[in-house]
């Protein structure tokens, strides 16, 4: 029986990130005139749960996003305080980067904050996809109105990703590419972030290594845990 386009959605969001997730990274902020990485760990649980911690650089070193179900804070630890994120606040820059807070810590909303159309099949980076149209539901509390993905016919990775504010206007795309084995699972190792309308502009974030579908309490995504992380 062919899938319906909510259940190639669910089937990716499950293939990306499993009932539990680890992952080592590194993100570089490219711009005209500079580069700067950092690196950084990340957790999930289900689709409510994640937890992100800087570890490289030293000025950066112990910074962390944690977001429990549409709840989402910061620590600073050079100012010792926990920054709570208004719903406001999710459309802007993560760490100065082209990723916003809710595209780093909220991916598992477009499963459930948006219907699912699907619009067409077309190669990319020589796969087999199917384009769906992502469209937020009325009152969903969600940065996108319109997200347009690609997502394999095969891994269900996404493999591409346009994002669309209200007025339709696209702001930036994401790109997946050098699919490689890590942890069991299929995993799209290095993914771009570029912006619309900022020529020279962009974020990659490369993946190293990755867990999945192993046993981790809830009470690890806590705001104690997110500053003792090292």
């Amino acid at each position: 029986m062919a899938q319906t386009p909510t259940e190639i959605i669910e089937q990716s969001d499950q293939s990306m990130r499993g009932d539990a997730s680890y992952s080592e990274l590194t993100m570089r902020i490219i711009r005209p005139e500079w580069t700067r990485s950092m690196s950084m760990k990340s957790w999930t649980k289900n689709q409510a749960l994640s937890l992100v911690l800087v570890t490289a650089p030293a000025k950066d070193k112990g910074s962390a996003s944690l977001k429990r179900d549409r709840e989402m804070w910061n620590w600073i630890p050079n100012i010792e305080r926990v920054i709570k994120i208004a719903p406001s606040m999710l459309g802007q820059s993560w760490m100065g980067s082209d990723f916003t807070n809710d595209d780093l810590i909220n991916q598992s909303s477009i499963v459930v904050d948006y219907t699912h159309e699907l619009v067409g099949e077309e190669s990319f980076d020589g796969v087999n996809t199917w384009v769906i149209d992502a469209v937020a539901k009325p009152d969903a509390p969600v940065v996108w109105s319109k997200v347009r993905l690609w997502i394999s016919q095969t891994s269900y990775l996404q493999r591409k990703a346009e994002f669309h504010d209200e007025f339709d206007e696209k702001v930036s795309t994401m790109q997946s590419f050098d699919v490689k084995t890590l942890g069991n699972r299929m995993v799209a190792t290095r993914m771009e972030m570029v912006p619309a309308d900022k020529p020279g502009h962009k974020t990659e974030m490369i993946t190293h290594a990755a867990q999945f579908d192993f046993a981790i309490e809830d009470g690890f995504f806590s705001q104690s845990q997110m500053k003792t992380l090292r």
